[in-house]
């Protein structure tokens, strides 16, 4: 980017989309009422507005101002993306203080927050601090590894195919620091996170997908080869850049990876006679070089050139890659039908999702209550409607892969905490 685009980009007034959804830590489920105080990290004293969580748990969106959409599409030295600092209060609970949440222009950025309930009359301020972005910050490069894996000596491999896991243990640090903690996250929000740390959203969607193709062999392939046990850690992935990939406890999402993350899931890389996905590594392309690899910023140019995801993936890797699914999605109560339910289908599959729905509405109660009668007419329709207004979902009131996996993994959530109560 030359110097008259810089002067042109700081003259547009460009703006970017926060929501907060805020739940409790105990049990998942969302917290109503509760106050969010926004203010700016470079004036934090300033209050940029003050908004109040809905039965869902959920503010409103708000437009706040981001830098213009040129410096998130092209390599230079401003920073591309603003940051807000947040504070969540709510009667019960501890005051939860996140610092650096990440607006970029033209996106919709959705701040989880999980509120602890308060054991102590004056509880310690213990801040969610958001790091750098990947991309404008300084990480340790990847180190280089063979994107196929040996198996071991004995000729087992734990898993015999591949699985897509219900939760990542992610080590929070390198992974001989034993005083580093382990997160157990769910495997679509571990994506989510990772792709939100390491790309824009405002790149090109076909950019998007290719780069969350990536990420998503490279986990698979952790979890496939069971990398870190067969070494005697605890966990799945660890969270540093050079061995793995940057994820960050408590940091924002984007709208537009989300939704591509939830249609792609049980996606991964292969290449031909090869059973494991494959250890997918990449750079950024500019403050890192890395021949043979995806380079980030190199994605993104051929996503604007109308390149589509298998198209910039082949262009790094080699025309030999191609995009595999898992054989299996562990921890759902069902799988996909195969096909949309909408009005007029019946059956089973159509009771099941009655069953989860109706379940989900005991918790979020915007959601209207249905009979779990297996045929799919308007009432079953609006509730999914709702449904897929809540979690981010386009408002088709029809069941389709993301939604009905989308349906399992909040009732998952929600039913297996309240058993273990």
């Amino acid at each position: 980017m030359n110097q008259d685009m810089h002067l042109c980009a700081t003259d547009a007034a460009s703006q970017g989309l926060l929501q907060v959804n805020v739940v409790s830590v105990i049990n998942n489920f969302p917290i109503s009422n509760a106050t969010v105080r926004i203010t700016n990290t470079e004036s934090p004293d300033n209050t940029v507005d003050q908004l109040t969580t809905n039965s869902s748990g959920q503010t409103q969106q708000i437009a706040l101002d981001a830098p213009a959409l040129e410096y998130s599409l092209t390599p230079g030295d401003v920073r591309p993306y603003s940051e807000y600092n947040l504070e969540i209060s709510a009667p019960g609970y501890k005051t939860q203080y996140i610092r650096g949440t990440e607006i970029l222009p033209d996106s919709t950025s959705i701040q989880p927050a999980a509120l602890e309930p308060v054991d102590d009359p004056e509880p310690e301020e213990n801040p969610i601090v958001i790091p750098e972005h990947t991309l404008y910050g300084n990480y340790p490069p990847k180190i280089a590894e063979s994107e196929i894996k040996p198996v071991n000596e004995s000729g087992e491999i734990v898993l015999s195919r591949v699985v897509v896991p219900q939760t990542i243990v992610v080590h929070d640090g390198v992974p001989t620091d034993s005083s580093a903690p382990n997160y157990y996250v769910p495997y679509r929000d571990y994506i989510k996170n990772v792709a939100s740390s390491e790309i824009y959203a405002t790149w090109p969607q076909a950019t998007i997908t290719a780069n969350v193709l990536a990420i998503m062999s490279f986990t698979l392939n952790r979890v496939y080869t069971e990398w870190y046990r067969n070494q005697g850690y605890d966990f799945t992935i660890t969270s540093s850049t050079a061995f793995d990939h940057k994820w960050i406890h408590g940091r924002n999402i984007y709208e537009s990876i989300s939704l591509i993350v939830d249609e792609i899931f049980d996606n991964y890389l292969s290449r031909p006679d090869v059973k494991q996905p494959i250890l997918t590594q990449y750079c950024d392309g500019r403050q890192v070089t890395c021949p043979n690899w995806m380079t980030q910023w190199g994605s993104c140019a051929l996503g604007e050139r109308g390149y589509s995801p298998i198209e910039i993936l082949r262009h790094f890797y080699g025309p030999s890659i191609y995009i595999n699914t898992a054989d299996l999605i562990s921890g759902i109560p069902s799988s996909w039908p195969g096909e949309d339910l909408t009005i007029g289908s019946s059956g089973q599959k159509v009771q099941q999702l009655q069953e989860q729905l109706d379940a989900i509405a005991t918790v979020y109660s915007a959601i209207p209550r249905i009979a779990a009668d297996g045929f799919y007419g308007p009432a079953t329709s609006n509730s999914v409607r709702e449904f897929q207004s809540i979690f981010g979902l386009p408002q088709t009131g029809v069941v389709d892969f993301r939604t009905w996996y989308k349906i399992s993994h909040i009732y998952v959530g929600i039913t297996r905490i309240a058993e273990l109560q």
